[in-house]
């Protein structure tokens, strides 16, 4: 009687352990997904144009959604969905537009500013000497 109710005590651990390690498996879905979410957090919505793809519930935003998940399932690349995107949008879909002849004014002038700043600070304390 005791050795029954052990067996059917350790069955039950072992259903509920199943249970437990079945929702870490990753299924083709849940990757698409999200690969999705990963590509949408980076993209610009065209219609609220403060928030990401992502984050925006508009038409638009449902649509590319939609979109990017049809075509990581024909199995393109990120960076080829990216492409495609810029290629149709243009450059300011993409939140981190990377650095490009078009942008490298807008990398490097932050630095620039740094640097003269620094060197306005170092002149001035070095005529106080």
């Amino acid at each position: 009687m005791k050795s029954k109710k052990l067996s059917i005590i350790k069955i039950l651990l072992y259903f509920l352990l199943v249970l437990i390690s079945s929702k870490g498996i990753a299924t083709p879905s849940t990757i698409y997904e999200e690969q999705t979410i990963n590509i949408t957090k980076n993209l610009r919505c065209l219609i609220c144009q403060g928030q990401t793809i992502h984050e925006s519930n508009s038409d638009f935003a449902e649509s590319m959604k939609k979109y990017i998940q049809g075509e990581l399932k024909n199995g393109k690349t990120n960076d080829e969905i990216f492409k495609s995107l810029v290629e149709k949008y243009g450059q300011w879909i993409v939140y981190d537009p990377g650095i490009s002849k078009n942008t490298l004014l807008l990398w490097t002038l932050p630095l620039l500013l740094f640097l003269i700043g620094g060197a306005i600070i170092t002149r001035k304390i070095l005529k106080k000497i």
